[in-house]
């Protein structure tokens, strides 16, 4: 038998840190999405363990400058491509709102450090979530386009077809089979 679940990576974070976080016994404050602010000086190889304990569940500590805006880009770009409404400005616009730097400066440092752009970032996460609304909604291919702010269905299937190989259209009848395989099994 197989379960289809569904479970916020947010909530989930936040639950495990506070948990394994707890165990040290340091007084600390989930400040925002992927940072926390610990309110007293923690000793090196207390920090080293905890970055091992953490590790285990694919959370790291980081402490490069540029890798930590990365990050903040990277969580941003997530927020923003999972929100439940559709933003009414640019995601250039509102990256640089939410974390205080030009788009530019933004843009370069993120293909620095990752080597691709944040324009397809943002493309490889609204497929991801594209996927996701596939195998776990009820919505149809014009609705998870309007939802992921696409102009059409042609773009969110040129762009889904671009980053997976196949089109949505397949992806939805592969997922069938599979389902009714399962049922049969």
């Amino acid at each position: 038998m197989k379960a289809f679940l569904k479970f916020d990576f947010t909530i989930l974070t936040k639950k495990i840190l506070e948990e394994k976080l707890a165990k040290f016994g340091y007084k600390f404050s989930i400040v925002g999405y992927g940072e926390i602010e610990f309110h007293e000086n923690i000793p090196d190889e207390k920090l080293e363990e905890l970055s091992v304990l953490l590790k285990e569940f694919g959370i790291e500590i980081i402490e490069n400058q540029k890798a930590i805006l990365v990050q903040k880009i990277k969580d941003v770009i997530t927020e923003m491509v999972n929100s439940e409404e559709p933003l009414a400005v640019k995601s250039s616009v509102y990256l640089t709102e939410k974390l205080n730097h030009s788009y530019g400066y933004l843009s370069n440092l993120f293909s620095e450090v990752t080597y691709t752009s944040i324009e397809n970032f943002i493309i490889i996460q609204k497929i991801e979530l594209a996927k996701s609304l596939i195998l776990k909604s009820q919505l149809n291919l014009t609705e998870i386009a309007f939802k992921l702010n696409y102009s059409s269905v042609a773009h969110l299937s040129t762009q889904f077809k671009n980053i997976t190989g196949i089109t949505p259209s397949a992806f939805q009848r592969i997922i069938a089979k599979r389902k009714i395989k399962s049922l049969n099994s």
